[in-house]
């Protein structure tokens, strides 16, 4: 058995700071329950906005919850391959 690193812990804990709830923005991954999608963390991360000003904007977020928007996405990079589904 391999030990757990801090890094996969910290990592972990971020990944259950972001929530898929059907009743939340029709279904779309979350900060923590709340009604702010990752999608929208993330372009206004890519339009030049620091996670500095992305929290005076929006004062119920934490700086953790942009670390778990980025740890997401990264996660969601990782996928190998997309299959097509029958309809």
């Amino acid at each position: 058995m391999t030990p757990v690193t801090v890094y996969q812990v910290s990592k972990t804990m971020a990944l259950e700071r972001i929530t898929i709830d059907p009743a939340i923005c029709h279904g779309k991954p979350c900060v923590r329950g709340l009604r702010y999608p990752v999608e929208t963390i993330l372009e206004l991360l890519s339009s030049g906005m620091t996670p500095q000003e992305i929290l005076a904007d929006y004062e119920d977020l934490e700086y953790e919850d942009i670390l778990a928007v980025l740890a997401y996405a990264a996660r969601l990079s990782q996928i190998k391959r997309v299959q097509a589904v029958a309809a």
